[in-house]
């Protein structure tokens, strides 16, 4: 069983099969997957599946929600598929491995990633980071449009943002520099406030022989947010800015950009 949440919320058997879920089922597939193996009570799930226009007796809805779950992932009515919806005591627990979820799959591989990291293993962190970006499939949860599931498409975000910009700085520590620009161009256009972000690409462009365009970058970020946020950039952006400016040599070494400024 593979249950995806990175992207549309999908669940598909062993075979690779798409499993027919109709809405709600879906929704509260995602509900009970985004944290599998723990508890979540009836009341959460209530308010995840049925924001807004609850049914008249929600605990029955939920109820009929589970049993067409259970069919829908276990279409034989066998059991043994890898996937349990237990119910204890005023709430659900979806017993599944937790590598069967997209989005526990991903975090695990960052946190290897990060670790590997931490131990000098830079191509095998890479590897993992690579891994661990391959899951994403487009907007989580895409197709499910409630409160809850912004909330988690919010965290989600960041996490995602996070794992590029630390697969960023292991490809610049190991001086490749042109592989990681596309990727950050794109951070940057997505996070345009983000120092951290712009100073990585301000190193990247820098160590591939573009100082004006790094200079440029600078540029623009500071525009911005003295125009729309009333202040300046902070002092290790601005002091990568004037090592650029300078041309300091230093630059040019095989180190992230946290221990760059």
């Amino acid at each position: 069983m593979e249950i995806q949440l990175l992207g549309c919320v999908e669940a598909r058997a062993h075979s690779g099969d798409k499993l027919p879920l109709p809405h709600g089922t879906r929704l509260l597939l995602a509900a009970l997957a985004w944290a599998p193996g723990t508890f979540v009570s009836d009341e959460a799930l209530i308010e995840r599946v049925w924001p807004e226009r609850r049914p008249q007796h929600p605990r029955d809805a939920l109820y009929i929600q589970a049993t067409r779950l259970r069919k829908a992932l276990q279409p034989d009515g066998q059991a043994g598929q890898g996937f349990e919806l237990a119910r204890k005591r005023g709430g659900y627990v979806l017993v599944v491995d937790e590598h069967s979820v997209d989005t526990s799959r991903f975090r695990a591989l960052v946190r290897q990633a990060q670790h590997t990291a931490r131990v000098g293993e830079t191509e095998a962190a890479l590897d993992l980071y690579g891994r661990a970006l391959e899951l994403w499939r487009g907007e989580p949860l895409s197709d499910v449009r409630t409160a809850w599931a912004e909330s988690a498409r919010v965290a989600l975000r960041r996490e995602h943002r996070e794992a590029l910009v630390g697969s960023t700085e292991l490809y610049l520590r190991s001086g490749r520099h042109e592989e990681c620009l596309p990727q950050l161009h794109w951070l940057a256009e997505m996070h345009p406030f983000d120092e951290k972000v712009a100073g990585l690409l301000m190193l990247a462009l820098y160590r591939g022989g573009r100082q004006a365009d790094a200079l440029d970058c600078f540029q623009l970020l500071r525009l911005r947010m003295v125009d729309l946020l009333g202040c300046e950039p902070g002092p290790e952006v601005r002091a990568l800015h004037g090592r650029i400016l300078s041309g300091d040599p230093r630059l040019q070494g095989r180190t992230a950009y946290a221990a760059s400024v």
